[in-house]
């Protein structure tokens, strides 16, 4: 689901706990840019770019996906299928609370992590010391956006400069040798409430930078580009179109714009670039998968009219001025959350007879996507998922989705939909692997049960969803799998379960492997051809975020960051029903591994916190009644009935609901921004109270039927 805001909207959701368009496919635009050439790039950066376009040697993983291919694969080898039950733990480092799924990079020996509120560190990649740390103090000075995300997902690296975007909006370069801030550039305008969660991406001296808080705001997305020396914006593309009569940025906006009906600049429109943008250095293109509409539901946001562009959309932009070269729409008239968010891979592969410059994306929607990377042409289109119920295929011809018609949820219809808004594949990254040719892609499976109410309201709480329903099929249990799939047979190769709602992201390797952690606090090495298990590590942590390998001084490693972090705890525990690892016990660390190595983790301690004593309770259930609606605001974070795993507290467990004092400390004034508690000045003092009797309800029923807290250790699942 990605950014996802933590507001109202996301209460039915959570309540389960208690490109093809109107001008044809691939469509290319003609024309000169009138944009200023960029000037030729120094000797270092040339060296820079070396590492990023190419990385034949693997020796570093200086990007979100190493190299500019995003293929999230190194050639390193010394760790094989051979040699991987050798491999241990060389070192590890624990990391405060906070996001813990980041990408890490490595660059000359030093490893970087950006984990919490983008809080960067540098390591010695071989010893685990700490160089240095850079905090930009995001939480506090985010705002109302800490109710929208929960951090970074990621760096990049060019010539000596870290680059990572904060909450608030900034994106900072900063000394990678002292971790010294070097330049800090606002991207978002006075009054905007998007925020940064994702990896900035780096195309030949430039930084671009995409946005979340569609979910939330009206918010209409953009990406922009910066000079990687200077932090000077260089341009800035739209990927929605604006208010008609302000007039249109370029020729894109005014064509889009007739793929919109009604007045759906005032609701913002979506559309906002998160997570997934991709380099192509030989056709000089840079690729955005843009996320989906605001509001959802294709009625409210655009009269139920038009495709929507660039809604769900991958678009192709030239990188040195950002004008708009083709798109191709994944989900024309966008409808429940099918964003095209996900890591796109680029590869050079026979198709048919033919050796084509392909760009593959595996996006929520359950389908796997081959494009021309240099037209947009549709090569291929092949569901992944297990079950798909809103469309039959993709039609090869027009590019288009053959929908089932009751997925629009007509009238008071009801619709079993799958996959859900969750998506078949989340932001976690697939791989893809030059040595196999095949993509590994961690899949949800799972349904969700649409319905459609109305009117449309901003103030009713519904921003998101814009009028539909979301609730549990029943008898449907989430699930997970790593697939390995074939692009050039278009097949599926092996597919295994995993475990949890979600499998982690994906590392391939020349050594015949594929890397993968799960939640149940195993990292695991497969074989990357047949799906074998060669290797486990237990890391007494859920392990989600992405892992990275490279070489130091002739040696292999691979490191991986742990821990339950945004919105997947609470996802997880709702749908899987796995509740095992505890917000405040749970460890965030740092692992690295080479093969040889023996250091241990120090055991888990299981600890039993029990329930918040709480001596003057007394039942009000009119006063709770009204505090469950006032919860809302907290369940994206904090779970549905006050149970979750991995984002925020168990406030069942927590001494402050008791105290009215501390509790309006904390939640109206703020007292914890800075760790990330959002401030909720807006909840009246009665709204503040219900909440709050709300909150030791539930504590209490909890004490009184002898509920025992999830155990925290590992060792007793």
């Amino acid at each position: 689901m990605g950014a996802r805001t933590r507001i109202i909207c996301l209460a039915a959701f959570l309540a389960i706990s208690a490109g093809a368009s109107i001008i044809g496919l691939g469509f290319r635009e003609a024309g000169k840019a009138d944009f200023a050439v960029e000037r030729p790039l120094s000797a270092a950066a040339q060296s820079a770019r070396l590492k990023l376009l190419d990385g034949r040697e693997g020796d570093d993983w200086p990007a979100y996906g190493r190299t500019y291919g995003e293929q999230h694969y190194s050639p390193l080898d010394q760790i094989n299928a051979g040699t991987v039950k050798q491999l241990g733990l060389a070192w590890y480092y624990d990391l405060p609370p906070g996001n813990p799924l980041s990408n890490p990079i490595e660059v000359d020996g030093k490893l970087f992590t950006s984990t919490g509120y983008s809080v960067v560190r540098a390591f010695d990649a071989v010893s685990g010391k700490l160089l240095w740390t850079f905090d930009p103090e995001a939480a506090a000075k985010a705002g109302e956006r800490l109710r929208q995300g929960w951090g970074s997902r990621g760096l990049a690296w060019w010539n000596g400069k870290i680059y990572v975007g904060t909450q608030d909006g900034r994106l900072i370069a900063i000394d990678a040798a002292t971790g010294k801030a070097l330049w800090s550039s606002q991207t978002t305008e006075p009054g905007d409430d998007r925020f940064i969660s994702g990896a900035p991406r780096v195309l030949d001296g430039k930084v671009i930078i995409g946005h979340g808080g569609a979910d939330a705001a009206r918010t209409r997305g953009y990406v922009t580009a910066y000079d990687a020396e200077t932090g000077r914006q260089l341009w800035r593309f739209f990927t929605v179109p604006g208010d008609p009569a302000k007039g249109f940025e370029d020729e894109a906006q005014a064509m889009s714009a007739k793929t919109w009906s009604g007045q759906w600049w005032k609701n913002g429109g979506g559309g906002t670039v998160w997570n997934a943008m991709t380099y192509d250095s030989e056709t000089n293109s840079v690729f955005l998968g843009t996320g989906n509409g605001a509001p959802w539901n294709y009625k409210a946001r655009s009269e139920g009219k038009g495709d929507n562009l660039f809604l769900c959309s991958i678009v192709a932009l030239d990188a040195d001025t950002g004008r708009y070269k083709w798109h191709y729409q994944v989900n024309p008239a966008e409808n429940w959350d099918y964003n095209a968010s996900q890591d796109m891979q680029l590869a050079d592969m026979k198709i048919g007879s033919v050796r084509r410059k392909v760009l593959v994306q595996a996006p929520k929607n359950g389908f796997l996507y081959v494009l021309d990377r240099a037209t947009g042409e549709l090569l291929s289109a092949d569901r992944y998922a297990a079950k798909i119920t809103w469309a039959s295929h993709i039609d090869p011809h027009s590019g288009r989705p053959v929908e089932n018609p009751a997925a629009r949820v007509p009238g008071n219809a009801r619709f079993d939909m799958w996959p859900s808004s969750l998506g078949a594949h989340s932001w976690l990254p697939s791989s893809l692997s030059p040595q196999t040719g095949y993509v590994y892609i961690p899949v949800i499976e799972y349904g969700m049960r649409y319905s459609q109410v109305a009117p449309f309201s901003w103030k009713a709480g519904n921003q998101i969803s814009g009028g539909m329903n979301m609730d549990a099929i029943p008898g449907a249990r989430g699930s997970s799998t790593l697939l390995a799939w074939d692009p050039a047979s278009r097949k599926p190769v092996w597919r295994i379960h995993t475990s949890g709602l979600y499998g982690g992201g994906v590392l391939s390797t020349g050594g015949n492997l594929v890397f993968q952690g799960q939640t149940d606090g195993k990292f695991h090495a497969f074989d990357a051809r047949t799906g074998k298990e060669l290797w486990s590590f237990d890391a007494k942590s859920p392990v989600l975020a992405p892992p990275i390998s490279y070489r130091v001084g002739g040696r292999q490693y691979v490191t991986v960051i742990t821990g339950m972090g945004a919105s997947m705890g609470v996802m997880n525990s709702a749908i899987s029903g796995d509740r095992t690892f505890d917000y405040r016990q749970q460890s965030r660390r740092v692992l690295t591994f080479a093969l040889g190595e023996t250091a241990r983790l120090p055991e888990a301690q299981a600890v039993e916190t029990g329930f918040a004593e709480d001596p003057d309770y007394r039942e009000n259930p009119q006063s709770a009644a009204r505090g469950l609606k006032v919860y809302n605001h907290c369940v994206v974070c904090h779970g549905g009935a006050l149970m979750t795993t991995g984002t925020a507290p168990d406030l069942r467990r927590s001494a402050v609901p008791p105290s009215s004092e501390a509790f309006s400390k904390i939640v109206h004034a703020g007292a914890l921004a800075s760790v990330g508690m959002p401030r909720f000045q807006e909840l009246t003092e009665r709204e503040l109270e219900d909440l709050r009797q709300y909150i030791r309800s539930v504590a209490a029923a909890a004490r009184k039927a002898g509920v025992r807290p999830s155990p925290v250790d590992p060792q007793a699942r």
